[in-house]
């Protein structure tokens, strides 16, 4: 009764292995049972184990379960029941073929191959795991109901709640706000943190709620935000790599995110067009810079003829890594060469997903009032025809376009995508469709995000059918598209997210210090249209966020990370902020709007209008922790090191500065009035008395109003938010 049991329990897997069973397998399986038992289970765990299943698994063979010593390793099947001569296994013992096996031992004595053949032949059966109480891995490319329960995959809980104070202080442990800050720092606060400029003399006029409102309204506000998204684009414009070319109608796209902060564009379609803007409207020339975003990536220029089909997969998987980082927070491509170690995303999905972006090039397009027409491909370092009179060309990523070739090794696309073994193009498998991520899908739901393009399009519709999935809430992934977003906008807030990683919502990311806040903002984001603007009211308008930054020993030691929000913790403002405001304070600032950008640092634009070439960074704002714009970068870091001192103390820019910010004292009266304004227009608040006499001193010391104002845009509160 026990034989015919373990045979029952192992009849499925025998059925996937072989699918003819021999007629006699029944005697076979019995006969291959006596034979583990007797003698096969402890050759097999005296040569075989201890690198197979053991104390490792090397290649990814573990024996130790009979359904894993089927399933095979990284190099394939090695083991076919009833077929002992069609068995890896059986060539690398007799050393027939490489690797020999034991690898590092004598080769098995003749009686040892020979029983080892001879249960292989008998269908390999186990009675019970060469390793007490192992079980055997699950299949990774299927996604079970218990992967679906990961925090982040789960639908969004109907949190019932009046306000983001209500559920701080829900988690608060006994502990209440901070008091409000005075409205002269809550006013700095919010126009850097909307803006990233200082308020200018007279800002206080109003209640905080208008000038809140004044703020978004503002153009600058755009310019604030859409720098927090340039990061998570990776957005630069050149094409890295050695030759680093310039792609010198990039810029579209950085305009493009502006525009769209600034017209509180709803983020599912923020989204939807970065994706597929050339799918859902291919005249709209917004549309169309808005996919940008997909070509912002790195790119070779210079490869061989073996290297076209790999570098083709690097492209595409730059596009879903991206799309996956930024949109998802997911670490999506950790699937292109092995199923995800850690969250449910097999290679299989990944390589569907990637399928999306097949036949997805650059191009650059001149895009006219009344229609788009394909401009002349461009090569190496993009010698293009001129621009005719009234079109304006863009770099856009998408299909139908005459593509940017920068190479002369191939064509700028493969027909299909495959299947990888090892992410290896040299190991194709099969063909693979467009399909989307099981832990975020509704099994049997495919069809429906399918977009299917009018006849005689030149677009696939696989992109625009990839955001269809990317922000279906009720059935996709718009659930945790939401959830991202609401913490990348609580992160420039308040310095950390309510998910610390914000571009790592999975396993190895940190889980949520307050999850139902923020699945009620990712709610209250989807009920509001999807739009930016109310929710950034929402959180400024909060208690947490007006509260003051003094400090609490009893809260520090209670909440040492301020994960509960209990407090206000000062920031150190980004590299883009800190020069904009000395511009600004200096009465220099040039508030020129969009168009192609500029690589003098001694230019009165706004910074994020420096053009982002990757091998040559802009000093000042890598000093200032700007990333290197290769990948999706979630959060930037923050250091304290001398080249910033010696940038403020030094540079020629910085003196320009100083000297701007003399010349607007200059008419307030003696210097203890210039002080005054000096304190207003920099830190939006008087001197106190310490600093009154410091300053006084100073300047009677002989040195100039510059020389003193250069000290002030050196201060530690000049690059700090409190």
């Amino acid at each position: 009764m026990h034989r015919i049991l373990v045979f029952l329990l192992l009849f499925p897997a025998l059925l996937a292995a072989a699918p003819t069973l021999p007629d006699d397998h029944a005697q076979r399986m019995e006969r291959g049972l006596k034979s583990f038992q007797g003698e096969v289970a402890g050759l097999l765990k005296e040569h075989c184990l201890r690198c197979h299943g053991g104390e490792k698994v090397k290649s990814g063979l573990d024996m130790a379960t009979r359904e894993d010593l089927l399933r095979g390793g990284a190099h394939g099947t090695v083991v076919v029941p009833f077929d002992a001569a069609g068995s890896v296994l059986v060539e690398q013992i007799n050393h027939a073929k490489e690797p020999h096996m034991p690898d590092d031992r004598p080769k098995l004595a003749a009686e040892v191959i020979a029983k080892i053949t001879a249960w292989i032949n008998d269908g390999a059966p186990y009675a019970e795991p060469l390793v007490a109480g192992k079980k055997p891995k699950r299949d990774a490319s299927v996604v079970t109901n218990e992967d679906r329960q990961w925090w982040s995959f789960l639908p969004l809980k109907k949190v019932k709640a009046k306000s983001i104070d209500e559920l701080l202080l829900k988690q608060a442990k006994g502990m209440t706000f901070n008091p409000p800050a005075d409205k002269a720092t809550l006013v700095r606060r919010l126009y850097l943190d909307l803006t990233g400029l200082p308020p200018p003399e007279g800002a206080d006029a109003g209640d905080l709620n208008e000038i809140t409102d004044k703020l978004l309204a503002s153009p600058h506000y755009g310019e604030r935000w859409a720098r927090h998204w340039l990061d998570v684009a990776r957005f630069a414009e050149s094409t890295g790599f050695e030759q680093d070319y310039d792609r010198p109608f990039a810029f579209h796209y950085r305009d493009f995110v502006i525009k769209a902060m600034n017209q509180d564009m709803p983020y599912d379609q923020f989204v939807k067009w970065q994706l597929a803007g050339d799918e859902y409207e291919p005249k709209n020339p917004l549309a169309l810079a808005a996919t940008g975003f997909l070509g912002a990536g790195v790119f070779p220029s210079q490869i061989t003829a073996n290297e076209v089909e790999r570098t083709r997969y690097d492209a595409m998987d730059d596009m879903l890594s991206t799309t996956g980082g930024a949109m998802l927070g997911l670490t999506v491509g950790c699937a292109r060469c092995h199923d995800h170690k850690f969250d449910p995303l097999p290679m299989r999905d990944y390589y569907q997903m990637l399928s999306t972006f097949t036949t997805t090039t650059r191009s650059n397009v001149d895009v006219w009032p009344d229609r788009v027409t394909a401009a002349v491909t461009t090569v190496a370092k993009d010698k293009s025809t001129p621009l005719q009179a009234g079109a304006t060309r863009m770099m856009i990523c998408g299909e139908g376009y005459d593509p940017i070739v920068m190479h002369t090794q191939g064509g700028p696309f493969f027909d299909k995508t495959y299947f990888l073994k090892r992410g290896s193009t040299d190991m194709k498998d099969s063909e693979a469709q467009q399909g989307f991520m099981q832990a975020l899908s509704v099994p049997g739901d495919a069809k429906r995000w399918l977009w299917q393009p009018p006849a005689g399009a030149k677009f696939s519709g696989r992109r625009r059918t990839l955001s269809n999935w990317i922000t279906d809430v009720d059935h996709g992934a718009g659930a945790l598209l939401a959830r991202v977003i609401v913490n990348r906008l609580w992160q420039h807030h308040f310095g950390t997210g309510i998910v610390a990683t914000p571009n790592d919502f999975g396993k190895t990311g940190t889980p949520p210090t307050q999850p139902e806040l923020l699945d009620w903002l990712a709610g209250r984001l989807i009920a509001n249209g999807w739009q930016l603007k109310p929710l950034h009211r929402l959180i400024v308008n909060s208690q947490a966020y007006r509260q003051s930054t003094q400090r609490s020993a009893e809260k520090e030691a209670a909440d040492p990370a301020n994960a509960l929000c209990m407090r206000r913790v000062p920031q150190r403002l980004e590299a883009e902020a800190i020069r904009d405001s000395m511009l600004a304070v200096s009465g220099t600032l040039d508030e020129t709007m969009f168009g192609p950008g500029t690589r003098d640092e001694n230019s009165k634009r706004r910074s994020i209008y420096f053009t982002i070439k990757r091998s040559l960074l802009m000093g000042s704002m890598v000093a200032f922790d700007l990333p290197e714009p290769l990948v999706s970068q979630g959060s930037r870091p923050t250091t304290t090191v001398a080249p910033q001192a010696l940038i403020l103390m030094n540079s020629p820019q910085a003196r320009s500065w100083a000297e701007g910010l003399a010349k607007r004292i200059a008419s307030a009266g003696d210097v203890k009035q210039q002080i005054l304004r000096a304190y207003t227009i920099c830190f939006h608040r008087a001197p106190k008395a310490d600093e009154l006499a410091q300053g006084l001193a100073f300047m009677q010391s002989g040195a100039t109003a510059a020389d003193y104002c250069q000290v002030l845009l050196s201060l530690n509160e000049m690059v700090y938010v409190n």
